[in-house]
């Protein structure tokens, strides 16, 4: 099967891409990296017949400090995400999921910006996002605003953009002190493989017990989601493993998994209670500084 026929059009600025989306509306797509977009039409999911090229936007690129705020560019590569000391000196777990995702080759060429506007379910890097409390700048007809990561991704393949909106970049907040993060996933191949199930866990140490935590799911919803009641259960507790479990299994039950190609919803669910415990377990050894 052959791509089909498309107008391609090559954005010179930020307020040009904006024009251009809010013109064609609908019948347009945002091409970054094209790593999920073109094999969407090669799969018949997208059928926009206008790409508007962002790649001449260098001001959507690159790592920086600003202030209490770490800035990523929506056309910041994954692999430079992954490799970022910056990264990983915020919030390991974002540099994690990045590293997870596909080959070196597509990790080159693929968009942390593409990654959540494609909005699919088993993305690694939104709930990695979503546990660090995120936001998401946006620019376009609106103006320019600011959503909470975990309200970005509206469901399977839908976000909250509107036509000629740009995601812009992914704005992560200066973690608190005594605080660690850790990405789990589970895929049924090592190498290039989508996620099974994936956590994301951001917890903050007050003295001997946990005084916050946020667990964010991946590929067992139809959007990155925050586990709640499991993190209920967690605040103010001495970190056990016992205790882990039982949060492991909150999470199991909150999950809202399909059953797939790829596995079964009641595998997923089992997966959630495994990926939950290693996740606090390393997030409470990097808040302690053991780990």
């Amino acid at each position: 099967m052959t791509l089909p026929d498309v107008a391609y059009h090559r954005a010179t600025s930020l307020a040009d891409a904006c024009r251009l989306g809010e013109q064609l509306g609908s019948e347009a797509a945002f091409l970054a990296g094209g790593t999920e977009l073109l094999p969407d039409y090669l799969r018949q999911r997208e059928s926009a017949r206008h790409l508007i090229a962002l790649d001449g936007l260098s001001e959507l690129r690159g790592i920086a400090e600003d202030g209490d705020t770490l800035v990523i560019g929506g056309l910041t590569s994954i692999a430079e995400v992954a490799g970022s000391p910056l990264v990983r000196s915020w919030f390991p777990a974002l540099a994690e999921a990045a590293r997870a995702i596909g080959s070196p080759f597509i990790r080159s060429r693929a968009t942390i910006g593409g990654n959540f506007c494609r909005a699919v379910p088993c993305a690694d890097t939104p709930p990695a996002a979503v546990a660090a409390g995120a936001r998401v700048r946006l620019v376009g007809p609106l103006g320019t605003r600011e959503l909470e990561a975990g309200d970005f991704i509206i469901g399977p393949r839908q976000t909250a953009l509107v036509a000629g909106e740009v995601l812009t970049a992914i704005a992560i907040p200066r973690q608190p002190a005594a605080s660690g993060g850790s990405y789990q996933r589970f895929a049924r191949r090592k190498g290039a493989a989508l996620a099974v199930a994936a956590v994301a866990a951001r917890v903050v140490m007050d003295g001997p017990v946990i005084g916050d935590v946020r667990l964010a799911l991946g590929a067992v919803a139809p959007v990155p989601m925050l586990a709640a009641r499991a993190a209920a259960r967690l605040r103010g507790e001495r970190p056990s493993a016992g205790l882990f479990a039982l949060a492991g299994d909150e999470c199991a039950g909150e999950a809202l998994p399909i059953t797939d190609v790829r596995a079964t919803a009641e595998f997923r669910r089992d997966l959630v209670r495994v990926l939950a415990r290693r996740a606090l377990a390393q997030a409470v050894q990097r808040a302690e500084g053991t780990a």
